[in-house]
């Protein structure tokens, strides 16, 4: 951060939390909200436009959800970091956000000096996440077979789900039938199963699987 100025893009799709957000930050020295947005795609022509320091990104709304906005964003190389404002601490929300490449995670119920700091945390860099995600995310990185699927596990996975070969999904993945084997052995650890139907099975039973996004 080149000085000790914020500036900031709040993206939620509820009118007035964005207000509420707006007239919190404008009220309180060292930020500036340069935008606006109400859904995840709208928030990556505004970053783009914009260039803010930090990203307040709600996860699910209709026109365009939080997780897509932050991979877009990240595969853009945006320079914004991403805080998660949201609701939701469930896994399937959390794991998803974090490795999509957001900086912090917070709950809307964090007081107001907490989500001050935690926006100049993540302008400078650092990692910011409250204390039940972080308890979430300690418990999923130790339990055994609960390891979060890489975005290209992810897309091998489904591609399972459908009936695809290891050749067709090479083919639509522009990858090796080596590569999809190995992605295969590695979501296979991940979940604890040892073969294709079990990974689905189990997939869709925690949700990894089916989920809108």
């Amino acid at each position: 951060m080149t000085s000790d100025l914020v500036t900031l893009l709040i993206v939620d799709d509820h009118p007035v939390v964005r207000d509420g957000l707006r007239g919190m930050f404008e009220s309180a020295p060292g930020f500036t909200v340069l935008g606006e947005a109400s859904g995840g795609v709208e928030a990556v022509d505004r970053v783009a436009e914009l260039d803010p320091d930090v990203v307040l990104m709600d996860l699910r709304m209709p026109a365009g959800g939080g997780v897509d906005a932050i991979r877009e964003l990240t595969r853009r190389g945006a320079r914004a970091r991403i805080l998660v404002l949201t609701t939701y601490d469930t896994d399937s929300d959390t794991l998803p956000a974090i490795e999509a490449g957001a900086t912090g995670y917070l709950l809307k119920d964090a007081p107001r000096d907490e989500l001050f700091s935690a926006v100049r945390a993540a302008a400078d860099g650092r990692t910011v996440l409250s204390p039940a995600v972080a308890s979430r995310l300690v418990s999923a990185v130790r339990a055994p077979g609960n390891e979060p699927l890489s975005i290209r596990e992810r897309e091998v996975l489904a591609l399972v789900a459908r009936g695809t070969s290891n050749r067709e999904i090479a083919r639509e993945l522009f990858i090796s039938e080596a590569t999809v084997k190995t992605h295969l052995t590695h979501l296979y650890t991940k979940l604890g199963v040892s073969d294709r139907a079990a990974a689905v099975a189990t997939a869709y039973q925690r949700g990894i699987l089916g989920q809108s996004g």
